[in-house]
């Protein structure tokens, strides 16, 4: 086993990857060796701009040895082709969401990696973050009882409005439940583990959007995938829960309530890193706020949770395994809609450990 930071090369030079190598160059157990994009200019200036000494195509990156970690963040439609690409050279991948565009991708990808022995993680990281896992530890601690049922919901009008191309959106791996769905599942599965079956009802409130701002303002552009969409899953036991992704609401609502036998907890937004975190009890006539404690850094911390497990030989928190469920969650949530029937959940995961309460991103932990 290697010792030493793990080197990383990052795919994918677009915006997100800003927040990623902002992060991902601050930790003393993370190297980033290489900056790769189809567009080489690109991927030289954002390597510039973050101190990264290698830029290129893919081919560049896989090439250098001393990259463990391949860090995607390609568009949607490309997850699973750069994935398949870099396990093949004999790196682990890291992907941003959604894991892939479909479950037969997907489940390329978790064949290639158990086939060559290597490690699968995935976006959303978010239930790392100070927030989530001051939840994770309130749920264990029995604050609220057992959970029985959850309601979730992440409503807006949409992206359009502020976002200068917001076309990907509103096409086939895109719609509320993609874009978001994976921060809400992520974060429902990591707190109460797999889920068994899921029902659904969608519906596409517009047939076309226009974009808002930038310099494609006014332009007209089709919507092809749901804009609303209701949702019901079972876990394993009593707990029930529903939720709701929605483009077509005028009001903003980022809801996580997890209802307990001896109270209720509420969830700060799980597309964050922080709080609030609130409880209320029968007695209560108010929610009250609960301490929160943990990291608040953004974007990458699943990246360095991975490099940190792949030198322990311990399991890693934002695994491939709990991706693919929360991809099949999707997909059959998706289908349900379309069939209007339960849908069972074939995959399963188990629910990641809590991060040590000294766990901290900026200590150098790997000579």
């Amino acid at each position: 086993m290697s010792n030493g930071p793990v080197g990383v090369a990052l795919v994918g030079a677009g915006v997100i990857s800003g927040q990623y190598l902002r992060n991902l160059t601050s930790f003393p157990d993370v190297r980033v060796l290489a900056v790769a994009d189809l567009d080489a200019e690109r991927a030289a200036a954002v390597a510039h701009e973050h101190g990264v000494p290698v830029s290129g195509d893919l081919a560049t990156a896989l090439a250098l040895p001393e990259v463990e970690i391949v860090v995607n963040l390609t568009v949607p439609s490309a997850h699973a082709a750069v994935a398949l690409e870099s396990l093949r050279a004999g790196k682990h991948v890291y992907g941003e969401k959604p894991f892939a565009m479909d479950l037969d991708e997907g489940a390329k990808v978790m064949a290639e990696a158990a086939d060559r022995g290597l490690r699968l993680g995935c976006a959303p990281d978010t239930f790392l973050g100070a927030g989530l896992q001051s939840a994770l530890h309130a749920l264990r601690s029995g604050l609220i009882g057992t959970p029985v049922a959850v309601a979730a919901a992440t409503q807006s009008l949409g992206p359009e409005s502020w976002h200068p191309n917001p076309e990907f959106f509103y096409q086939p791996g895109g719609g509320p439940l993609f874009d978001l769905g994976p921060y809400y599942l992520t974060a429902l599965v990591s707190l109460l583990g797999p889920v068994e079956r899921v029902a659904a009802g969608t519906r596409k409130a517009r047939e076309q959007r226009v974009v808002g701002s930038g310099p494609k303002e006014g332009t007209v552009f089709p919507v092809d995938v749901p804009t609303h969409v209701n949702a019901l899953l079972d876990f394993p036991g009593a707990a029930t829960a529903t939720a709701t992704f929605s483009f077509d609401s005028p009001v903003n609502r980022r809801v996580i309530e997890v209802i307990g036998t001896e109270g209720a907890l509420s969830l700060p937004d799980p597309n964050t890193f922080e709080g609030p975190l609130l409880a209320r009890g029968p007695r209560d006539t108010d929610w009250r706020e609960l301490p929160v404690s943990g990291t608040t850094v953004s974007r990458g911390i699943g990246v360095l949770d991975l490099a940190r497990s792949l030198r322990a030989g311990t399991p890693h928190r934002a695994s491939g395994e709990l991706a693919y469920h929360v991809l099949e969650l999707m997909s059959a949530i998706a289908q349900s809609g379309e069939a209007s029937e339960f849908r069972p959940i074939t995959s399963t995961m188990t629910a990641p450990e809590p991060l040590p309460a000294d766990w901290d991103p900026y200590a150098a932990t790997l000579s």
